[in-house]
């Protein structure tokens, strides 16, 4: 079994810096001054991620006003990327980590449970990163519906 990280509140987060749907480079320093939810998501266009993904799409303008940026994060191309946000009309950045090294360095991709079978996967989790670039919230192994409900609520949204 291959030891996972798992990020901790008042960590730094592990910077990152990824192309999204439109072909635009994001980076956590970019960021900074911001609070932001970054979601990892196994992958595009499947039912789970395409519930939570439109929970937040449903759910943006609360979170923007109250102050938080939302990004998702998963292995898949920018070109599918750009499919999922187009159809979904899912209007925040959906980064594309194809070498799956910032979902591993958050904690995000590893081993995991799969209807009994253990494999190697995106852990579908949430991180609340605060202004400064620190961990605020790390949320390991959500489920896709009524996920981003949970959020707002430990958010005060």
């Amino acid at each position: 079994m291959t030891t996972r990280v798992t990020l901790e509140p008042g960590q730094q987060a592990p910077n990152f810096s990824l192309e999204d749907q439109r072909g635009d480079t994001v980076s956590l320093e970019s960021l900074r001054g911001s609070h932001v939810i970054l979601f990892a998501y196994p992958a595009a266009m499947t039912p789970g991620c395409t519930t939570e993904a439109c929970d937040f799409r449903d759910a943006i303008e609360p979170l923007q006003a109250a102050g938080y940026q939302v990004i998702g994060l998963s292995p898949d191309t920018t070109d599918k990327l750009a499919k999922f946000a187009e159809r979904d009309s899912l209007s925040y950045p959906l980064l594309s980590d194809p070498d799956r090294s910032t979902l591993v360095a958050y904690g995000a991709f590893g081993e995991k449970n799969n209807y009994g079978r253990i494999v190697q996967g995106v852990i579908r989790s949430t991180f609340v990163i605060d202004p400064e670039g620190k961990i605020a919230h790390a949320l390991y192994n959500v489920k896709a519906t009524g996920h981003v409900a949970r959020v707002k609520k430990l958010l005060g949204v």
